[in-house]
């Protein structure tokens, strides 16, 4: 049986002000505060897993360490059907050290070339650290296609040309809560909640 969360305050062990926005949003109903990585000046902790369960664990244990506290970590990303699942735990790394994901889309639709299988998947692990070591991860994913050029100014990463299944479009031009109520990172939120939280009242 998961660990209960019991304790009001939360760290989220990120320094992407997207992902921060996003968790804090769907924390809102249990009246947890919350504080980032980044308000902390917590270093960035080198993502040396190979999966994305490991690297999220790894961000979040390094977080609860540091901080003393709870520490909730996110690694997503995208893993295209033509590109054998890349770029997967490298999609941030694709970015480059400027993190512009302009170049991130670029790329990964120059390298699929004339393809004709745009299929891709968004996965999240989500991980949850307490300071005594003890730690829950959670995943969820979801399927999409391709498009280009990328549509929409909402969301962040990829957003802009991830068109989820049945969704009318892409994650960069729906509103965010229809992004929160179907994204991966809602599918491994709820699992999360549903074995670590009560309902809030």
């Amino acid at each position: 049986m998961a660990r209960q969360f019991t304790e009001n305050r939360l760290v989220i062990a990120s320094h992407n002000p997207g992902k921060v926005r996003e968790i804090s949003d769907l924390l809102i109903p249990w009246s947890i505060s919350v504080v980032s990585a980044a308000e902390l000046d917590l270093p960035e902790p080198e993502e040396t897993g190979l999966s994305f369960r490991a690297n999220a664990k790894l961000k979040s244990d390094a977080a609860a360490f540091e901080a003393r506290l709870p520490a909730l970590a996110d690694d997503s990303g995208l893993a295209v059907n033509a590109l054998n699942g890349a770029p997967g735990i490298y999609s941030a790394r694709w970015a480059g050290a400027e993190k512009n994901f302009s170049v991130a889309m670029a790329r990964v639709n120059r390298e699929m070339g004339d393809n004709p299988d745009r299929g891709a998947q968004f996965v999240c692990a989500l991980a949850l650290t307490w300071p005594d070591g003890h730690s829950e991860v959670f995943e969820g994913s979801v399927g999409g296609t391709l498009v280009w050029p990328p549509r929409g100014t909402r969301g962040f990463g990829y957003d802009p040309m991830f068109l989820g299944d049945g969704d009318a479009g892409t994650y960069g031009e729906i509103a965010p809560e229809e992004k929160h109520a179907r994204s991966h990172r809602a599918i491994a939120f709820r699992k999360l909640i549903a074995a670590c939280f009560r309902e809030p009242r």
